[in-house]
């Protein structure tokens, strides 16, 4: 299924007609490997002549965010960054609290543990978020 045909599946379960803007802010999203907040994707959107106003950049970011298109990523402080989940490998975040570096991982042997955790307490895993906020070690 194409990227524009998909929008337009998510917006009408939501109730929401298609738009141009919010199809911006889908591409936007989804033509970036770059973990990026709100403000940044509706800047980027104004530099390209897309006039949009923030709250459909903030609506259509939630919509996405909903419906397992786009990763909602907490930082801390109240911030959230966001990443397309489509085509994007399943990874975890380690976020350095003096830069705000941002190193994505993947370890096989983590999410095995995961997921018997998981089982050995009667659950079936559905998805999760791993988070590492670190600080580079001192010499």
């Amino acid at each position: 299924m194409g990227s524009k045909s998909l929008l337009k599946n998510v917006l009408r379960k939501e109730g929401l007609r298609y738009t141009f803007q919010r199809q911006a802010v889908w591409n936007e999203l989804e033509s970036s490997a770059d973990h990026r907040d709100a403000e940044d994707i509706y800047f980027r959107l104004w530099r390209n002549k897309i006039r949009i106003s923030r709250a459909t950049v903030y609506r259509t970011i939630d919509i996405l965010v909903k419906n397992n298109l786009v990763r909602k990523m907490e930082i801390g402080d109240g911030r959230a960054l966001y990443e397309a989940r489509i085509g994007n490998e399943h990874h975890d975040h380690m976020i350095c609290l003096d830069t705000g570096t941002i190193t994505e991982f993947y370890n096989e042997d983590l999410e095995q543990l995961q997921e018997k955790i998981v089982i050995e307490h009667g659950y079936e895993l559905v998805r999760h978020v791993h988070q590492l906020f670190v600080r580079p070690l001192k010499k």
